[in-house]
């Protein structure tokens, strides 16, 4: 029986979607999350979180990891990288990392906000660390997580975005781009002393049309040994319709992981939570 992790990105994005993460937790059906540090009420989600953790249906521990932020709009705790008030859209940030033209002492300087941020919150180092839209595979961005994690939560696991060949959805140009993003990011963590997940499968458009739970068994199959999917469940509110376009589709994922189909989903696939 293969080990995987189900991690729920956007913990603290808004509070309908860290109360879903926090029931799901409690069920057991998932096993990580990734909390977003740049909101001011971070210190109450995390004593909820906590709280939710030590309540788990399932002895196993979670991971609580740092979810990385430098997209989306919203105020950085420190510096943007691209001289804002706010956060610009990924698309600008992309084109900025990948030109070498981001700023770089605002890059080293956030990222320590961030990880200074959660440990703030919880009382102790993320024991992951990935990206919000996947910002900590991206130029510049890369090496600055890589050596905060080394030096602030060297035990930590960095998600690894290459894709697992069998938990692709056909051609998946969405998943392979991820992949070439994420190359060299796994010797890269090694070299620090870092650990890396071994697959990585979530990656879809997010649109309404989507069977979320055959998607998902789908993912979950792929996966191989210690691989991991990201999930993006949630209650949809007005602070979340405010922050984030993807609201509708996070009910619906939400729904998939907390019904009565999740655990024979897990055994067809001859998985479990690691």
């Amino acid at each position: 029986m293969k080990s995987i992790w189900v991690c729920a990105d956007d913990y603290a994005l808004a509070p309908g979607v860290s109360e879903a993460i926090r029931g799901l937790l409690a069920m057991g059906r998932l096993n990580a999350t990734s909390v977003m540090t740049v909101f001011p009420d971070l210190d109450e989600e995390a004593a909820r979180l906590d709280e939710a953790v030590r309540a788990k249906s399932t002895p196993a521990s979670a991971s609580i990891g740092l979810h990385v932020t430098f997209t989306g709009g919203f105020s950085p705790l420190a510096a943007d990288p691209l001289g804002g008030a706010a956060f610009a859209p990924l698309q600008a940030v992309l084109g900025q990392a990948l030109t070498g033209r981001l700023n770089m002492a605002a890059v080293r300087a956030e990222v320590e906000a961030q990880f200074q941020a959660f440990h703030a919150a919880f009382g102790r180092p993320p024991t992951h660390v990935d990206g919000h839209q996947h910002v900590h595979l991206l130029p510049g961005i890369r090496a600055v997580v890589l050596e905060a994690t080394a030096r602030h939560a060297p035990g930590a696991l960095v998600r690894d975005c290459t894709p697992a060949p069998r938990a692709r959805l056909g051609f998946d140009a969405k998943a392979r781009l991820l992949g070439l993003f994420a190359t060299g990011l796994r010797a890269q963590a090694r070299a620090r002393g870092l650990a890396t997940n071994t697959g990585f499968a979530g990656a879809y458009d997010f649109g309404p049309g989507h069977d979320f739970a055959a998607l998902l068994a789908h993912f979950i199959a792929g996966l191989p040994e210690g691989g991991l999917v990201m999930v993006h469940p949630g209650h949809p509110d007005a602070v979340l319709a405010s922050r984030d376009p993807v609201t509708d589709q996070r009910a619906r994922e939400y729904a998939a992981l907390a019904g009565d189909a999740f655990p024979a989903l897990l055994a067809a696939a001859n998985a479990r939570l690691a």
